[in-house]
């Protein structure tokens, strides 16, 4: 068996620390400073090197910046003869053509992954990690706080199974879990009461979508097989997206927008 690897074993096992993605940001943060107090105090031969380095590093981070500015390159095309008449209209002309930079691919997908998620509440409040989790002591003497409750609306599964109290690290209290919502249909103006088949998105964080928290502007798949909805091909239609556009835990239900 490989040594060394019992970080990655401890981690499957019990999960990494509530925060540790803000710590990691935090020193992140931080990594910036210590760079800068290290260039300001290295001498000599050392501090040479170092400051070559950094300069390598700036100045490929000005590249590259240069280079996602720019939309589009013009250059002239070669002089070289080319199979075929040129028409006497553009024999004045100075031929270019454009190259089109690896930028415009990018922003493209942005802009598509962005259209997605055009939704009722473009802009939603951020829910605090002290409004959404309550810390559970547990432990002979109560002094482990490794345990979270959710306080907000949840989803699970039909065949969730808790996990045993030694290795549950979130408790989804069956209180507020919901398993149906009130969606509304934009164009028909009705409301449909439809099964909840899965949490897409929480605008809050990945890990919330993962753990089926359902806030405010919160994307639901809702199964709208009731409804008789068809595709062009003629398919009935299983699954569609929804917004949440209520707090679930505060008026006792879950109200929904669907996305046409």
């Amino acid at each position: 068996m490989p040594q060394g690897d019992y970080i990655d074993l401890h981690r499957k096992r019990y999960g990494k620390r509530f925060d540790h993605e803000e710590r990691q940001r935090k020193k992140g943060a931080r990594e910036v400073k210590k760079i800068s107090k290290k260039a300001q105090n290295t001498l000599g031969l050392k501090g040479k090197i170092f400051a070559n380095k950094r300069y390598a590093e700036k100045a490929q981070m000005k590249k590259t910046l240069k280079m996602h500015e720019e939309s589009s390159s013009r250059r002239k095309v070669d002089d070289d003869v080319q199979d075929g008449a040129v028409p006497a209209y553009l024999l004045d002309r100075e031929q270019t053509t454009r190259a089109k930079i690896l930028s415009n691919t990018i922003k493209q997908k942005r802009k598509e992954r962005a259209g997605k998620w055009d939704v009722p509440l473009p802009k939603v409040r951020p829910v605090a990690e002290d409004e959404m989790f309550k810390v559970i002591r547990s432990g002979k003497r109560k002094t482990k706080q490794w345990k979270r409750m959710i306080t907000k609306a949840t989803f699970v599964g039909p065949g969730f199974t808790r996990k045993p109290p030694k290795y549950e690290r979130f408790i989804r209290p069956s209180g507020l879990r919901f398993t149906k919502a009130n969606v509304t249909h934009p164009e028909l103006k009705c409301s449909f009461n439809l099964e909840i088949i899965g949490v897409k998105k929480n605008p809050n964080g990945q890990m919330y979508s993962s753990l089926g928290v359902i806030t405010k502007g919160t994307i639901i798949e809702v199964n709208v097989s009731e409804l008789g909805l068809v595709t062009p091909a003629g398919k009935v239609v299983w699954g569609k997206y929804a917004q949440v556009t209520n707090d679930p835990e505060n008026d006792g239900c879950i109200n929904a927008v669907l996305l046409v």
